[in-house]
């Protein structure tokens, strides 16, 4: 296990990001199990501006969420799938299948 400390949530931020992106770049059409909630918030908003420069691309890659609550709609806005459209699918040039 390789640990990484950062100074602060930015840092550890652009630390994840590079790590997801090194893996995108290395295997074109990775699977993604990614995750909600707050955290990851910073990791998404990295990926989309190396997305928007072009560092990254997303038309390979396949995601899955780590967990969804069932039975609920995509168009509600406390499913998981909704959280994902909304913070990082929609914003990048991924597959929306």
């Amino acid at each position: 296990m390789k640990i990484i400390v950062c100074k602060d949530y930015d840092e550890m931020s652009v630390e994840a990001a590079k790590i997801v992106a090194a893996q995108m770049k290395e295997k074109k059409d990775s699977i993604l199990g990614l995750a909600t909630g707050s955290t990851p918030l910073g990791l998404y908003n990295e990926l989309v501006k190396m997305n928007k420069n072009g560092e990254i691309d997303f038309s390979e890659i396949k995601t899955f969420n780590l967990d969804e609550y069932y039975p609920i709609s995509h168009k509600d806005d406390q499913s998981y799938y909704y959280f994902m459209n909304e913070n990082l699918f929609s914003r990048v040039n991924i597959d929306p299948s």
